[in-house]
């Protein structure tokens, strides 16, 4: 009897669209599923604990300390540091000028990036070893072709100034290391160089996604050349391409071999970035705390900029 009145009471709710009460079945499924895949994203977890987040609370509680020329912790100072940056005058030139760096050097190489991928994905005699070639910035050492930049930019014994009197760009050689607005200029183009390769490789697996039957549809109702790019092609590229901004912003905000080798003998702050402060700050001035809260400061910048970037561009969507 109280068997059929119970299922009587379970029917007449389903018939009302009451729900029936129990445990939660989704919810039961997703702990499962997270501790099923603990074993593998744990080494990833403590990875990220060890390398990232771990590094970043030692820095801000360096920050708060009074830290002495031999690494002696002499206790906390609170946020003095910070109010020693504050009042360290070039330091508004030295943000804008991270700013007019990242965006120089993301910029131009997305752009170049974009005009290469394209060329060397047509078929032509020798794409193989063109596209070999375009490697050999990024399988080189950063340092390394710096150095090779900044020594053929020496004046009267460079190489590049040498080839730029003989082209009469200029009249005599010119010290570009010297002057901080030259190195900088110099410098991006560096960067540039350098991180071509990554860029090209990254748009052209984009491009190797793009479908071949839209493409012919598109000209065969008429559509140019241009037009197909930008109405096709590079909304294929999405994906690809905002993972490719990502990273480049990222790398290139903290980069610091680069600015280090072309703008680290002149005097001033002229030529400073972010990173390049830091080192100073480090090295020259023997100050691990105020390095410190510049870091502190520096990482904060990077991750608003990254959640910024990933919320309005979402570059994992597509992928």
């Amino acid at each position: 009897m109280t068997q059929t009145i119970n299922e009587s009471l379970v029917s007449t709710g389903a018939a009302l669209g009451r729900p029936r009460m129990g445990p939660k079945p989704q919810a039961r499924t997703r702990s499962k599923d997270l501790l099923s895949a603990l074993p593998w994203i744990g080494p990833a977890l403590v990875l990220i604990l060890g390398v990232v987040l771990f590094p970043a609370a030692v820095m801000f509680y360096n920050s708060t300390r009074d830290i002495s020329l031999s690494g002696v912790d002499k206790g906390s100072v609170g946020f003095a540091n910070y109010e020693t940056l504050l009042d360290f005058a070039p330091l508004g030139g030295i943000m804008a000028r991270t700013v007019i760096w990242v965006l120089a050097v993301v910029t131009v190489t997305v752009l170049a990036s974009l005009a290469l991928a394209q060329f060397l994905n047509k078929a032509f005699p020798g794409r193989q070893v063109v596209r070999l070639a375009v490697l050999i910035p990024w399988a080189a050492s950063v340092v390394m072709t710096t150095l090779v930049v900044y020594y053929g930019l020496e004046g009267y014994i460079g190489i590049i100034n040498k080839f730029l009197v003989d082209i009469n760009l200029i009249d005599v050689p010119y010290g570009w290391t010297k002057n901080a607005t030259s190195a900088f200029i110099w410098s991006i183009g560096i960067a540039v160089f350098v991180s071509l390769p990554f860029t090209t490789y990254t748009i052209l697996a984009g491009l190797a996604t793009v479908p071949g039957d839209v493409l012919e549809a598109a000209r065969m109702d008429g559509a140019g050349r241009i037009r197909t790019y930008f109405a096709i092609v590079l909304p294929q590229l999405r994906g690809a391409l905002s993972v490719a901004v990502l990273i480049n912003i990222i790398n290139v905000f903290n980069s610091l071999p680069i600015l280090k080798i072309m703008t680290g003998s002149i005097p001033g702050y002229d030529a400073d970035t972010v990173m390049t402060m830091i080192f100073k700050y480090i090295q020259n001035e023997q100050k691990i705390d105020v390095a410190s809260a510049l870091s502190v400061i520096a990482f904060l910048i990077v991750i608003v900029i990254v959640a910024i970037y990933v919320k309005l561009v979402k570059p994992l969507k597509e992928l």
